[in-house]
């Protein structure tokens, strides 16, 4: 057994070997698997669009602990792969220590912004506060019973940001709408966490919960199943999750991964650096309206909805950022 293979295992270990001399590009998804129909979902969707079109060939590895963000950097580095795209804020601190030692390797990460010094590294970041206020506004309008829910995955500022913004959105369509929320846990493991998901969802509901928003990776596949079990609405994330439960979700909050990976791997060792937010305005956030859920979203909340997204990108309308101020002046969590 290698030293590779035994710290990243035997398909990783391959993964990161193949085409060593080739310098492709790599993508390291975050803890949750590729297959998290979420956020990691959203990246690989991004990837094989790319790859569909262009037919290049990409590198990739799933994380299995924390303890393979650095390793996986480093051994993909020393194999040439260039750009290196990263995702979750977990990667900052390990790209803080690799980015350094491989100057002439562009890498990328999505969901940090706060790197410094950090030249080669493009950083992404999302207003995810303001895609969550236009899916908070078509909860509170959806909602019969005036509560409404947030179910977070990581208790983490960037899924308190998810929150805040979600609470304003509640708030500006009906004043009077309680909100209960609840994050899964304070470790990586609540990102997969579909069970614990479910348990929480139930807890909702005998709140008098009939509309929840899950902004919680993998965990959120179980708030979404037992919302639809339950005969309530969910809200789904990042990826379009309408398709998951169709005439069962209300919407989901897109935040547009896909294009930020297509953007990178399309650029490949020419990706601008530095840091990057993408907010309503770039599209980089918004609401899914498809076949699965056009017959619950009324005129009425889509005319509601556009007009606040409009209000917002000209400025007029302000949705506070939990960033600001570590709080939210909606939502106490």
């Amino acid at each position: 057994m290698t030293l590779m293979t035994k710290f990243l295992g035997a398909s990783a270990a391959t993964a990161l070997l193949a085409g060593a001399a080739v310098a492709e590009p790599a993508l390291i998804y975050d803890l949750g698997g590729k297959f998290d129909k979420s956020f990691n979902e959203a990246a690989y969707n991004g990837a094989q669009r790319w790859v569909d079109e262009t037919g290049g060939t990409y590198r990739e590895i799933e994380m299995q602990s924390e303890a393979q963000r650095e390793q996986a950097l480093r051994r993909f580095a020393d194999a040439g792969a260039n750009p290196i795209i990263t995702m979750g804020f977990g990667m900052a601190d390990p790209l803080a220590s690799v980015a350094p030692d491989f100057p002439d390797t562009k890498f990328v990460v999505v969901d940090v912004t706060w790197l410094e010094g950090a030249d080669n590294v493009r950083q992404i970041g999302f207003a995810e506060h303001e895609g969550s206020y236009l899916v908070g506004m078509m909860a509170a309008m959806a909602s019969k019973s005036g509560t409404v829910g947030f179910i977070g995955g990581m208790d983490i500022p960037l899924i308190r940001h998810f929150g805040c913004g979600y609470a304003q959105g509640v708030k500006a369509a009906n004043p009077d709408a309680k909100i209960v929320a609840n994050m899964t846990g304070t470790t990586p493991e609540a990102w997969n966490d579909p069970v614990k998901g479910s348990e929480l969802t139930k807890a909702q509901i005998s709140q008098g919960v009939d509309v929840v928003f899950a902004a919680a990776g993998g965990t959120g596949v179980g708030v979404l199943q037992t919302a639809a079990d339950s005969d309530i609405l969910a809200i789904g994330v990042d990826s379009n999750q309408n398709h998951l439960h169709p005439g069962k979700v209300l919407t989901s909050m897109l935040k547009r991964v896909d294009n930020a990976v297509y953007d990178a791997l399309k650029a490949g060792e020419n990706v601008e650096t530095g840091v990057f937010t993408f907010g309503l305005a770039e599209d980089g956030v918004g609401y899914a309206l498809d076949e699965n859920n056009a017959s619950l979203v009324t005129d009425e909340m889509k005319t509601a909805v556009d007009a606040a997204r409009e209000s917002i990108i000209s400025g007029e309308t302000k949705v506070v950022s939990y960033y600001e101020n570590d709080s939210c002046p909606a939502l106490d969590f």
